[in-house]
């Protein structure tokens, strides 16, 4: 039984209903069912901060003009295994989507594909795109650009993204190895969530206006490294990776996601595939990485703990009850999305969800 305040619902359902909200707003058909999809894929996971708290952004933003929806996207080869998809601006879901579709190709037709994305919008949850590129036998490192929104280590205002980091690797098993990190110690998304559900958050998650820990999600001003300094550098590798190499703004110039809904984005994402087959027996890889997930799970757990887990084997527990039991909603999205309103106009910088 789902807690006050949360509603069950049916995978097909959720999707179904996002897609019309999307398509209400103006978004054609394809880049409606991609969205849908993804955010369907990520409140499975348990990863609501990258499902449906994010509808009525894109919904508003959509109306607003501030996502192109007849992107032309196209892919521009720069060398053997390089190239750069142009998103044109188009939602960023279906943009990445179609990018790793190339950087895929790619792959398999040259071993190894380093491939950038430029002008997207929102992406969502990385994983959802290296899971899909080791379902195609790839090992696969995708990273992202975000707006500032975290205070770097020893600073008092806000420079770099939260700025992810996804990896995944195929195994011999029912299921490929996947890892998915904001490069803070949670993404922004967590605090519209803890917001929406009116929960407060742990005060080593962010800052207020005047740096100091706050565990109120309505007054957060800015989110935390993670570990500090080794935070704070991987952001800055990222944001070098995904944006400047990319020529794209960088840091403190990456525009705000929530300030001004009727302008693009031009974000920057970058995915690394490896094609196992190009440096070893495939079959005999995707052993040797079962086999580590076997001795992992054959470890005996600490005080405390059931079992040991892969990094980011949670999500894939919670998706597989999720797409079984129904999905958790919050019961005033899930009202939302069975309404006739498009979008709430509700976004004054903190992107609550009102």
């Amino acid at each position: 039984m789902a807690e006050p305040g949360i509603t069950l619902v049916d995978a097909a359902e959720l999707k179904e209903l996002m897609k019309k909200k999307f398509m209400a707003a103006g978004l054609p058909e394809a880049p409606a069912e991609e969205t849908a999809k993804h955010l369907t894929y990520a409140d499975a996971c348990g990863i609501h901060s990258h499902g449906t708290v994010r509808v009525a952004y894109y919904a508003e933003r959509i109306a607003k003009g501030g996502v192109n929806l007849a992107p032309n996207i196209t892919f521009e080869k720069t060398g053997a295994a390089s190239g750069i998809v142009h998103g044109d601006n188009g939602m960023g879901q279906y943009v990445c989507n179609k990018g790793l579709d190339y950087a895929i190709d790619l792959a398999k037709d040259s071993g190894v594909a380093a491939v950038g994305v430029e002008k997207t919008g929102h992406s969502g949850m990385l994983s959802y795109y290296v899971k899909r590129a080791a379902e195609n036998g790839l090992v696969a490192i995708a990273m992202c650009q975000s707006d500032p929104m975290v205070v770097p280590y020893g600073g008092s205002e806000n420079y770099f993204g939260t700025n992810p980091i996804a990896f995944a690797a195929p195994t011999d098993l029912e299921k490929p190895v996947v890892f998915d990190m904001a490069t803070t110690v949670q993404a922004w998304g967590k605090i519209l969530d803890a917001r929406s559900k009116g929960k407060a958050i742990p005060d080593t998650w962010a800052v207020d206006q005047n740096g100091d820990p706050t565990t109120d999600p309505n007054e957060v001003a800015g989110l935390l490294p993670i570990a500090g300094p080794k935070g704070y550098g991987l952001m800055m590798m990222v944001d070098v990776i995904a944006g400047s190499l990319l020529g794209l703004p960088f840091g403190k110039h990456v525009s705000s996601m929530y300030e001004d809904l009727t302008q693009k984005r031009n974000l920057g994402q970058f995915y690394i595939l490896l094609d196992p087959a190009r440096f070893t027996d495939p079959a005999a890889f995707k052993h040797r990485v079962g086999e580590m997930v076997a001795e992992l799970h054959a470890i005996k757990p600490a005080s405390g703990f059931k079992s040991v887990r892969l990094p980011g084997e949670g999500s894939q527990i919670r998706y597989q009850k999720a797409m079984e039991d129904g999905i958790e909603v919050a019961t005033e999205i899930y009202d939302y999305l069975r309404s006739d309103t498009v979008h709430l106009d509700m976004y004054d910088g903190k992107g609550a969800f009102a």
